[in-house]
């Protein structure tokens, strides 16, 4: 701790006092810290090995865009560390959906998809400038085997061990599948948009999280809206119409930078796919996770379980109609699991409970 606050001193070049641990993660500690002038600043610290510097780089170079997040204050490469502005105790996406107010729900899932719109369509151009910067942060670290790739090679395998016997048209699916990165319609992501990362400020949404920052397909993005939320533990079920609404929100925006965008033929197949990319990671993650079933968030409540969340993700994939065989793999998911898993199917998010939301 001493350590990392000298550090951050330096490259900012004031004295920091009164660390606050503010969670951080397996792979980096976060402090908010006073400085000499009596202010506040973000100092996250990586820990160390290759893929530590590949999440500070990516985090260092979509901070260094400013596209949505704090302000990037100062870097430590050798730590390697972040200094960033503190945006304050401002409530995030979650803490909205989680509570009692529909409408200060429905105004965050606007904002927050709007937003999200927005900061694609104006990072599109630069997209060589976040390679630079990128690049220029981990000479000598091998990149990493792209996410969609090592789930779609690993869902078979498990499929297998799980006594499903899967489609002989699934491998070729999962070919198109690994694909669902994209070159066509690419555009900067901070990686993680889940509603714990999305303060809702006075000054409209701001970002946080941006260890897995990267350029990939606009699909990804907008496949959060729909399912809804594709990685995250704060996964509810949205009001009939409202996944819809948002997933409209962030392509009225993401459209002026891909006007192509406006062909619904185009939008279903590229959501489609994306759907279909985010179900097989999902499975490939949370399928371990079912033998001890604790919430997914350790201290958040309420928080589904992993059971929860990957059987609404394969209720959802049963129509994926351009992935049939895909589809059908969900569908024997589901009858396996029916009897074995005793928990309740996922709920709606608190805040519409009431069902005041209009």
């Amino acid at each position: 701790m001493e350590q990392i606050l000298r550090r951050a001193g330096d490259v900012l070049g004031t004295g920091l006092t009164d660390p606050v641990d503010l969670g951080g993660s397996s792979r980096s500690v976060v402090l908010r810290c006073r400085t000499a002038a009596g202010g506040s600043v973000i100092v996250k610290a990586f820990k160390g090995g290759d893929e530590a510097v590949r999440h500070f780089a990516s985090e260092a170079a979509g901070l260094s865009l400013g596209l949505g997040g704090p302000e990037l204050l100062a870097v430590d490469p050798i730590v390697p560390l972040l200094v960033m502005a503190d945006l304050g105790g401002a409530p995030t996406l979650a803490d909205v959906l989680l509570g009692d107010d529909p409408k200060a729900a429905e105004e965050g899932l606007s904002a927050w998809a709007r937003g999200l719109g927005r900061l694609g369509a104006g990072s599109v151009h630069r997209r060589a400038e976040f390679d630079r910067l990128v690049a220029g942060s981990t000479p000598g670290v091998p990149p990493a085997e792209p996410w969609i790739r090592r789930t779609t090679t690993e869902l078979p395998g498990q499929l297998e061990r799980a006594g499903i016997g899967a489609p002989t048209e699934l491998a070729g699916e999962l070919a198109r599948i690994g694909t669902a990165g994209g070159e066509e319609f690419p555009a900067f992501t901070p990686g993680d948009t889940c509603p714990d990362n999305n303060l809702l400020t006075p000054d409209g949404l701001r970002l946080i999280d941006f260890e897995a920052a990267c350029y990939q397909s606009v699909f990804l993005t907008a496949a959060y809206c729909r399912m809804p939320f594709s990685t995250c533990w704060c996964v509810f079920r949205l009001p009939p119409g409202r996944a819809q609404a948002i997933e409209e929100a962030y392509r009225s925006e993401i459209v002026a930078a891909y006007p192509a965008l406006a062909e619904d033929a185009v939008w279903q197949a590229g959501m489609q796919q994306a759907i279909a990319a985010w179900t097989v990671y999902t499975t490939v993650w949370l399928v371990p996770r079912t033998t001890e079933n604790k919430p997914l968030h350790p201290t958040r409540r309420p928080s589904p379980t992993a059971r929860q969340v990957l059987r609404h993700r394969w209720e959802m994939a049963r129509g994926l109609t351009d992935f049939p065989a895909l589809a059908e793999t969900a569908g024997l998911l589901l009858r396996q699991t029916a009897g074995e898993w005793d928990d309740e199917p996922l709920p709606g998010y608190p805040a519409f409970a009431g069902g005041r939301a209009s």
